[in-house]
């Protein structure tokens, strides 16, 4: 059975400009995406939040996963503080299987975000959850934490970045992708108010 490891952010220092944190906002998608995984038949395991990336690693390699994918959300730097928009998604540099699955995601993320233009692909060698887990991985960077209009935009499609996400796995998965009525994929998201609360999965 098709089976995936979901790896929302653990950073809760990370601070969202409309308020909350990145581990927080991650973790929202990773809950709207339960639904959707169930529906489609699509096991899947997923990080604690108070789990470090070593562990984290170590979890996702105690059993056979297809696909490794890290939840998470870019700043700008320097001088581009709050000015930077968009989706990154990152894959393993040489890995043929992140690459294909990248692909796959970055197709269909562009077809939801704003500005398709603003929806990149590129590869990375040194982030450990992308080059030490044993499944094929993948890192979206799902906008810009410190840009209003990028994480308004987020607040506003929960829903529809994670069934777009799930459609994805599906897709690269090669199984049939099992939509669910919004109203009871929204009934499973998640607002925290402390990164720390207990998820319902």
């Amino acid at each position: 059975m098709a089976s995936v490891y979901l790896s929302p952010s653990v950073d809760d220092q990370q601070v969202v400009v409309t308020g909350g944190n990145e581990e927080e906002y991650m973790n929202m998608v990773a809950d709207a995406m339960v639904p959707y995984l169930r529906a489609s038949g699509i096991e899947f395991d997923r990080n604690d939040p108070n789990m470090t990336v070593a562990q984290i690693i170590e979890q996702s390699n105690s059993k056979y996963h297809d696909l490794h994918l890290v939840l998470n959300m870019e700043s700008g730097v320097g001088n581009l503080g709050g000015l930077m928009k968009g989706i990154n998604v990152v894959h393993y540099t040489g890995s043929p299987g992140g690459s294909i699955a990248a692909k796959v995601f970055y197709n269909n993320l562009k077809t939801i975000y704003p500005d398709s233009n603003l929806v990149t692909l590129s590869s990375d060698r040194l982030n450990p959850q992308l080059r030490d887990t044993d499944a094929a991985a993948l890192m979206t960077d799902l906008g810009y934490r410190d840009n209003y209009t990028d994480v308004t935009w987020l607040q506003n499609n929960i829903d529809e970045v994670a069934k777009t996400l799930v459609m994805s796995i599906a897709e690269y998965l090669e199984v049939p992708f099992v939509d669910v009525p919004a109203l009871a994929a929204g009934s499973q998201a998640v607002s925290f108010s402390s990164s720390k609360q207990a998820k319902l999965w």
